[in-house]
Protein backbone atom coordinates (compact mmCIF):
# COMPACT_ATOMS: atom_id res chain seq x y z
CA UNK A 1 0.00 0.00 0.00
CA UNK A 2 1.17 3.73 -1.00
CA UNK A 3 1.85 6.46 2.10
CA UNK A 4 -0.51 7.87 2.68
CA UNK A 5 -0.65 11.74 2.48
CA UNK A 6 -2.68 14.31 3.54
CA UNK A 7 -4.19 16.09 0.69
CA UNK A 8 -5.21 19.55 0.86
CA UNK A 9 -8.89 20.36 1.23
CA UNK A 10 -10.63 23.25 -0.20
CA UNK A 11 -13.82 24.37 0.37
CA UNK A 12 -16.40 25.69 -2.72
CA UNK A 13 -18.97 27.94 -0.99
CA UNK A 14 -22.02 30.17 -1.51
CA UNK A 15 -25.51 30.48 -1.12
CA UNK A 16 -28.27 28.75 -2.66
CA UNK A 17 -28.26 28.40 -6.44
CA UNK A 18 -25.02 30.32 -6.82
CA UNK A 19 -23.58 27.39 -8.95
CA UNK A 20 -21.04 25.96 -6.46
CA UNK A 21 -21.75 22.42 -8.44
CA UNK A 22 -21.63 23.79 -11.86
CA UNK A 23 -18.14 25.51 -10.66
CA UNK A 24 -16.99 22.44 -9.34
CA UNK A 25 -18.17 20.35 -12.71
CA UNK A 26 -16.04 22.91 -14.72
CA UNK A 27 -13.00 22.26 -12.17
CA UNK A 28 -12.24 18.49 -11.72
CA UNK A 29 -11.71 17.84 -15.36
CA UNK A 30 -9.44 20.35 -15.37
CA UNK A 31 -7.53 18.77 -12.78
CA UNK A 32 -8.05 15.27 -14.15
CA UNK A 33 -6.66 16.58 -18.05
CA UNK A 34 -3.18 17.37 -15.16
CA UNK A 35 -2.91 14.27 -13.91
CA UNK A 36 -4.59 14.98 -10.64
CA UNK A 37 -6.45 12.97 -8.12
CA UNK A 38 -8.98 14.34 -7.61
CA UNK A 39 -12.03 13.75 -4.34
CA UNK A 40 -15.26 16.04 -3.78
CA UNK A 41 -17.18 16.00 -0.44
CA UNK A 42 -20.79 17.06 -0.44
CA UNK A 43 -22.10 18.42 2.58
CA UNK A 44 -25.61 17.87 3.12
CA UNK A 45 -27.00 19.27 6.20
CA UNK A 46 -30.55 17.44 5.89
CA UNK A 47 -29.18 14.21 5.69
CA UNK A 48 -29.62 11.65 2.54
CA UNK A 49 -30.41 8.38 1.96
CA UNK A 50 -28.34 6.53 -1.04
CA UNK A 51 -29.64 2.96 -0.88
CA UNK A 52 -32.74 2.14 -2.72
CA UNK A 53 -35.39 0.14 -1.11
CA UNK A 54 -35.43 -3.23 -2.22
CA UNK A 55 -31.40 -3.29 -3.20
CA UNK A 56 -29.23 -5.87 -1.43
CA UNK A 57 -27.79 -3.36 0.43
CA UNK A 58 -30.47 -1.47 1.31
CA UNK A 59 -32.47 -4.87 2.89
CA UNK A 60 -28.42 -5.37 4.65
CA UNK A 61 -28.71 -2.09 6.41
CA UNK A 62 -32.95 -2.16 7.03
CA UNK A 63 -31.75 -5.57 9.24
CA UNK A 64 -29.46 -3.39 11.19
CA UNK A 65 -25.96 -3.15 9.43
CA UNK A 66 -24.27 -0.55 10.74
CA UNK A 67 -22.05 -0.24 8.10
CA UNK A 68 -22.32 -1.50 4.25
CA UNK A 69 -19.25 -1.30 2.27
CA UNK A 70 -20.68 -2.22 -1.79
CA UNK A 71 -17.28 -2.87 -3.42
CA UNK A 72 -16.64 -3.92 -7.35
CA UNK A 73 -13.87 -4.16 -9.58
CA UNK A 74 -14.74 -0.51 -10.56
CA UNK A 75 -15.46 1.27 -7.87
CA UNK A 76 -16.68 0.95 -3.54
CA UNK A 77 -18.85 2.67 -1.55
CA UNK A 78 -19.31 2.84 1.97
CA UNK A 79 -22.74 3.88 3.78
CA UNK A 80 -22.21 3.94 7.88
CA UNK A 81 -24.27 5.58 10.46
CA UNK A 82 -22.69 8.07 12.29
CA UNK A 83 -23.34 10.17 15.72
CA UNK A 84 -22.48 13.20 14.64
CA UNK A 85 -21.46 15.45 11.54
CA UNK A 86 -18.40 14.40 11.03
CA UNK A 87 -15.72 17.47 10.37
CA UNK A 88 -13.55 17.31 7.10
CA UNK A 89 -10.36 16.37 9.65
CA UNK A 90 -12.60 13.08 10.41
CA UNK A 91 -13.34 12.80 7.24
CA UNK A 92 -9.88 12.76 5.62
CA UNK A 93 -8.64 10.67 8.34
CA UNK A 94 -11.30 8.03 8.47
CA UNK A 95 -11.13 7.67 4.84
CA UNK A 96 -7.50 7.94 4.00
CA UNK A 97 -7.80 9.09 0.26
CA UNK A 98 -5.47 8.35 -1.97
CA UNK A 99 -6.14 11.50 -3.76
CA UNK A 100 -3.65 14.85 -4.28
CA UNK A 101 -6.71 17.22 -3.60
CA UNK A 102 -9.85 17.05 -1.41
CA UNK A 103 -12.42 19.88 -2.64
CA UNK A 104 -15.86 20.37 -0.89
CA UNK A 105 -19.57 21.52 -2.16
CA UNK A 106 -19.93 23.17 1.47
CA UNK A 107 -19.01 22.90 4.72
CA UNK A 108 -18.70 26.98 5.00
CA UNK A 109 -18.08 27.14 8.71
CA UNK A 110 -14.97 24.69 8.71
CA UNK A 111 -11.56 26.31 8.92
CA UNK A 112 -9.98 25.17 5.46
CA UNK A 113 -9.38 27.95 2.60
CA UNK A 114 -12.49 28.70 0.47
CA UNK A 115 -13.05 29.78 -2.97
CA UNK A 116 -16.88 31.50 -2.61
CA UNK A 117 -18.76 31.24 -5.80
CA UNK A 118 -20.70 34.51 -6.22
CA UNK A 119 -22.84 36.36 -8.69
CA UNK A 120 -23.73 40.10 -8.42
CA UNK A 121 -27.10 39.17 -10.52
CA UNK A 122 -28.60 37.38 -6.96
CA UNK A 123 -28.41 40.64 -4.89
CA UNK A 124 -27.06 38.62 -1.93
CA UNK A 125 -24.38 39.56 -0.36
CA UNK A 126 -20.62 37.43 0.25
CA UNK A 127 -20.99 34.85 2.68
CA UNK A 128 -17.38 34.63 3.92
CA UNK A 129 -14.49 37.05 4.57
CA UNK A 130 -10.87 37.02 4.84
CA UNK A 131 -10.54 36.01 8.56
CA UNK A 132 -12.98 32.90 7.31
CA UNK A 133 -9.53 31.47 5.19
CA UNK A 134 -11.18 33.09 1.95
CA UNK A 135 -8.50 32.64 -0.34
CA UNK A 136 -10.74 33.38 -4.11
CA UNK A 137 -13.89 34.40 -5.17
CA UNK A 138 -15.28 32.78 -8.17
CA UNK A 139 -17.54 35.20 -10.11
CA UNK A 140 -18.99 36.82 -13.22
CA UNK A 141 -17.49 39.71 -12.53
CA UNK A 142 -14.67 41.51 -10.37
CA UNK A 143 -14.54 41.55 -6.79
CA UNK A 144 -12.21 42.30 -3.98
CA UNK A 145 -12.03 41.54 -0.56
CA UNK A 146 -9.38 41.88 1.42
CA UNK A 147 -6.53 39.58 0.22
CA UNK A 148 -8.79 36.90 -1.79
CA UNK A 149 -8.41 36.66 -5.70
CA UNK A 150 -10.52 37.30 -7.83
CA UNK A 151 -11.40 34.56 -10.57
CA UNK A 152 -13.23 34.68 -13.49
CA UNK A 153 -16.61 32.01 -12.88
CA UNK A 154 -16.13 30.18 -16.38
CA UNK A 155 -12.42 29.98 -16.61
CA UNK A 156 -11.73 26.83 -14.61
CA UNK A 157 -8.03 26.54 -16.39
CA UNK A 158 -6.94 30.18 -14.22
CA UNK A 159 -8.61 28.59 -11.31
CA UNK A 160 -6.70 25.30 -11.39
CA UNK A 161 -3.67 27.22 -11.90
CA UNK A 162 -4.73 29.10 -8.66
CA UNK A 163 -4.69 25.80 -6.79
CA UNK A 164 -1.96 24.45 -8.46
CA UNK A 165 0.21 27.34 -7.31
CA UNK A 166 -1.53 28.10 -3.72
CA UNK A 167 -1.22 24.45 -2.79
CA UNK A 168 2.28 23.47 -4.57
CA UNK A 169 0.53 20.56 -6.34
CA UNK A 170 3.01 20.17 -9.21
CA UNK A 171 5.59 19.91 -6.24
CA UNK A 172 3.89 16.64 -5.06
CA UNK A 173 4.56 12.88 -6.22
CA UNK A 174 1.80 11.56 -8.19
Amino acid sequence: MREYKRPPIVCVVGTSDSGKTTLLEKIIPELKTRGYRVAVVKHDVHGFDMDKEGKDSWRLKRAGADAIVVSSPTKIALIEDVDHDLTLDELRERLRLEVDIILTEGYKRESYPKIEVFRQAHGRGLLCSEEEELIAIASDSPIEVGNARWLHIDDAKAIADFLEERFSLKEKER
